[in-house]
């Protein structure tokens, strides 16, 4: 597997996780260099500097006399934060091991000739060991909290800080740039569903701002394209109604004439127009109308009980209701299309409509039993003017472009249409509205 399939996906996650890395090793290689270069060699010296001071305390202590001994004890205490006193029985709880005790019990080790062991006392701050000088045993005491090593550790924690702000701001930045161009993601989904996106404002870094600017110039041109697309059509579908009207009125007016002959004409001649009114159809297909609350459960009854006059439909009443945000129009196309196409090429046998409405989408199931659509063939199907050999033909299928105009209409509203095998033999035609639609189910 290669490294990409590890990574985020997203722009800002990527540039998160690089970041971080960096930022990682960068600290790490900080870190290594201020240990060896600063805090270890200054905890050295501060161990050693409290294991010559309790060492000169021990052998001071031993040399005066008995009656100055205990002025000299509270002067330790006053001034060096030192306990010093004979030991009367030695302490059982070894204190906790840490990095400095440790660098104090061998310095302090090696200038008295002795093993050190750091000892717990009442007073969980203060750390205890006994030594042995001039046949007594002495017990030293000393606060962490005085001798404990944090200046260079705070500074290490600043340092980190610091890096840590300048990861935040950069992924603050980055995530910035990433919500426009995510933004610019979603516009071009618009464009390509012939919606009309609005302007996006032009702000931001220069690179950002000039991709802005020539997504809005080219989005404003597509528009243009669109309707100069649909204007076209819908001149061109009057300009060739007129004389197809007028070619019917004069069929209709010959006396002497094969009826036949003329009845294929006419029949060709509405086939003609039929065709016309398809296409003028297919252009205004990505015109989108407001969405608006509709029951799916009436609707496609409506539809069920308007295909059962052309044969038997089995509508399978879901038992909650599925109430759906939609363009309801677009919606009863493309359940029509679905339904006409399973009479035209499905037979004699019974069409099932099936409404399946969950949480997360809604999927409008048409069932046939008729020969289905070949895998390789199923997105074939939706390009104007497609048919498939030996399935279709001039006399029983349509114009070609029913399937065309109900896929532009469920990408105009982010509806998907899929074919399936059914078993037993036949086709699962499905549209399914996804679950940003609702506004209530069940």
């Amino acid at each position: 597997m290669s490294l990409s399939n590890f990574l985020p996906r997203t722009l800002f996650g990527r540039t998160a996780v690089a970041l971080l890395l960096a930022f990682l090793a960068f600290e790490s290689l900080a870190f290594v260099v201020v240990w060896l270069t600063l805090i270890r060699p200054m905890a050295a010296r501060s161990a050693d500097d409290l294991a010559g001071k309790i060492s000169l305390a021990a052998k001071t202590w031993v040399e005066l006399p008995p009656q100055t001994r205990t002025d000299y004890e509270m002067e330790l205490a006053f001034r060096h934060d030192l306990e010093l006193g004979e030991a009367i029985k030695p302490l059982a709880e070894v204190a906790a091991p840490t990095w400095f005790g440790e660098l104090l019990a061998a310095s302090l080790g090696r200038r008295m000739q002795q093993v050190i062991v750091l000892k717990r006392g009442p007073e969980t701050h203060w750390v205890w060991l006994d030594l042995r000088l001039a046949h007594k045993r002495l017990r030293v005491g000393y606060d962490q909290d005085r001798y404990a090593l944090q200046a260079p550790l705070a500074a290490v924690g600043v340092f980190l800080l610091g890096a840590l702000l300048t990861v935040v701001t950069a992924l603050l930045l980055v995530g910035r740039a990433s919500r426009q161009l995510n933004s610019l993601a979603r516009k071009a989904g618009e464009v390509g569903q012939g919606r009309d996106p609005g302007a996006l404002p032009e702000t931001g870094p220069r690179e950002i701002r000039e991709l802005t600017i020539a997504f809005n110039r080219m989005a404003g041109e597509v528009h243009t394209l669109l309707e100069n697309r649909t204007v076209l059509l819908s001149g061109i579908s009057h300009d060739l109604r007129t004389p197809i009207t007028r070619l019917k009125l004069a069929l209709s007016m010959l006396d002497a004439a094969d009826e036949a002959q003329v009845e294929r004409m006419e029949q060709d001649l509405d086939e003609m127009n039929r065709l016309i009114g398809d296409m003028l159809v297919f252009a205004r297909g990505l015109q989108v109308n407001e969405p608006r609350a509709c029951d799916l459960v009436a609707v496609l009854g409506e539809l069920a009980q308007a295909a059962a006059r052309l044969g038997p439909v089995n509508w399978r009443v879901p038992a909650t209701a599925c109430m759906a945000m939609l363009g309801e129009a677009a919606l009863r196309r493309i359940v029509a299309n679905l339904l006409d196409n399973a009479r035209r090429y499905g037979g004699d046998a019974a069409i099932d409509l099936v409404l399946d409405c969950s949480a997360t989408h809604a999927r409008i199931s048409v069932l046939d039993r008729g020969p289905g659509i070949p895998e390789a063939q199923r997105e074939a199907v939706f390009r104007p003017f497609h048919r498939l050999e030996g399935s279709r033909s001039r006399d029983s299928g349509g114009s070609g472009l029913g399937l065309a105009i109900a896929r532009q209409l469920a990408q105009a509203y982010g509806w998907h249409i899929e074919f399936n095998h059914r078993p037993g033999g036949g086709l699962d035609a499905a549209l399914v509205v996804r679950r940003e639609a609702w506004v209530n189910h069940g």
